[in-house]
Order: C-alpha cells, then structure tokens, then sequence
C-alpha cells in the first residue's frame, strides 16, 4: 500500500500506484476540496501542490508523489498564511459564482505568491492561464490576487 504526504501526514492509501493523485484523494480518503473537471489536465480545478509546486492532479499518478509533499486546499484553506490572505481577497472581491473551480484557482494563486511577493498583472495571467472558470470571474481573481498580495507585504 503506498504511502503519500498529505498536508503533512503520512497516509497509507489503498490504491494502485497508477491511480491519479485526484482520485486517491476523493475516492480513496474522502478528501473532496480537490475538484475533478475535464481529467485531461486543461481546466486546472484539481490543482494542488507537489512540493509546492502546482500540478493537475488528475494525470498524476500516485506514484509521481512518492517521497513528496502533496499539499491540497483543506490545509491551504485551514494553515496556510498565504492562503489565508488568498481566501479572504476572494471573499472581499467576490470571486467566486459557482464556485466549482475555486479550488484550483486558489492553489494556483497561493503557489503564485509564494514564488512572486509582488506580481504583475502578466504575471498571473501566465500563473493562471491554466485554470479556467466557466463564469468568467477573471478580472475578479486578478483583484483578489493582487490584494492579497498587499496584505501579505
């Protein structure tokens, strides 16, 4: 049975090594802040951290993350300063319609500030350019990443 770090925590997970790390997540633990979209890797709501680092977690095997940090939106939702910052600019400029894609968006703008205190406005559209939201709230993410990144100076 592999065994993964999740968020911190070694975790034994019931699962061919083959099986993408989404799945393991979802199905496996019952970890359901990671979203499934297109499993193609193009619409980036499975976003979460490999070594800080974001990958699609929908074409990523479990054997890809041995030995790594997964980090997954519940721990940036729950411990993470940066995400913090990132959550509360989402709540203030409203980002979020539907939702679905959220976190993706967040784990892709938590990695984002992590690496670049002071973005650019082409800065995140390169760092977000994989994670679509069918609700076109982008103009809204750029604000909420921005101020985050205020708060966070």
């Amino acid at each position: 049975m592999p065994t993964l770090n999740i968020n911190g925590k070694d975790t034994a997970v019931d699962a061919d090594e083959s099986t993408p790390i989404l799945w393991a997540l979802r199905d496996t633990l019952g970890m359901t802040g990671t979203k499934f979209g297109c499993g193609q890797a193009l619409c980036g709501a499975c976003t979460v951290h490999l070594n800080g680092a974001p990958v699609r977690s929908c074409i990523t095997p479990i054997s890809a993350a041995a030995g790594q940090k997964i980090t997954t939106i519940e721990a940036i939702a729950a411990d993470d300063k940066v995400g913090k910052a990132v959550h509360a600019a989402w709540v203030k400029h409203d980002v979020a319609q539907c939702g679905y894609c959220q976190s993706g968006q967040i784990m892709s703008a938590t990695a984002l500030l992590k690496g670049k205190k002071k973005p650019t406005d082409a800065d995140i559209d390169a760092a977000m350019a994989g994670n679509v939201c069918r609700c076109g709230t982008y103009v809204r993410i750029r604000a909420a990443i921005h101020d985050a990144a205020k708060t966070l100076a």
